[in-house]
């Protein structure tokens, strides 16, 4: 039954048949709609909403594909492509955010699998990227910062430290899989599995996450995503 939706490779990894692919698309329809009837119960989760984090999925899935930097052993600095995820958590509440989050890493699933085993695709796939719902924390919250010298207070918008609590939730379970995974395939030079994961994960997504908090608190950057904030929230 098994062989209707992976094929074992020479690596002894798996790849996905055609019927996996259609399951784990089947399955990211799923989630979502399971989502919006769950979160319909407590917040109305409208068509604008979903229309939001539909794009949210593509953007991200899209610009995962552009590689700025890519890692021998899997992971890349991308363009940006956590940020739309978080987008959503920031925007409509954890609840939106997880849901989208989860249908993203079944996007991954699909786009780009590596499988070895059915614990490691949930750890990597469904908690990484789930992790990235953890910006629905800050939703609603913003905070302020006080310049003493000048007398002056500005305003850092959560999705700052949203963005950055997401990508350390998504970096724990990236590391949590290669030590319990891929432990051994550290070099040498790292006799420790844990700290080879910790340095290789934190390599690549503490870059792509300076590169992109630097660039959305351009003034032009923070003030074009407010924009888009209002939009997909107002009512």
């Amino acid at each position: 039954m098994l062989n209707v939706f992976v094929n074992l490779e020479e690596d002894g990894s798996y790849s996905l048949t055609t019927g996996g692919y259609v399951l784990f698309i089947a399955l990211t329809v799923a989630v979502v709609l399971l989502g919006a009837t769950l979160l319909s119960r407590k917040h109305k989760m409208d068509v604008k909403q979903l229309a939001f984090s539909a794009i949210a999925i593509a953007l991200a899935v899209v610009t995962s594909n552009i590689k700025l930097i890519h890692m021998p052993m899997g992971g890349a600095v991308t363009l940006f492509s956590m940020l739309f995820i978080t987008l959503i958590g920031y925007w409509f509440g954890f609840g939106a955010g997880l849901t989208t989050a989860i249908a993203y890493g079944c996007m991954q699933l699909v786009c780009g699998p590596y499988i070895i085993s059915f614990p490691q695709l949930l750890v990597d796939y469904i908690l990484a990227f789930g992790a990235l719902s953890l910006s629905g924390i800050f939703y609603g919250k913003k905070l302020v910062l006080v310049n003493e010298v000048k007398n002056k207070s500005y305003t850092m918008y959560g999705i700052v430290p949203g963005y950055l609590l997401a990508v350390l939730g998504r970096y724990f379970f990236s590391t949590l899989s290669g030590v319990i995974f891929f432990g051994m395939y550290a070099p040498e030079n790292f006799p420790n599995p844990v700290i080879y994961s910790m340095v290789y994960n934190g390599a690549y997504m503490g870059l792509e996450a300076l590169i992109t908090v630097v660039v959305i608190m351009i003034p032009p950057v923070a003030k074009a995503l407010e924009a888009v904030k209002r939009m997909a929230t107002e009512k």
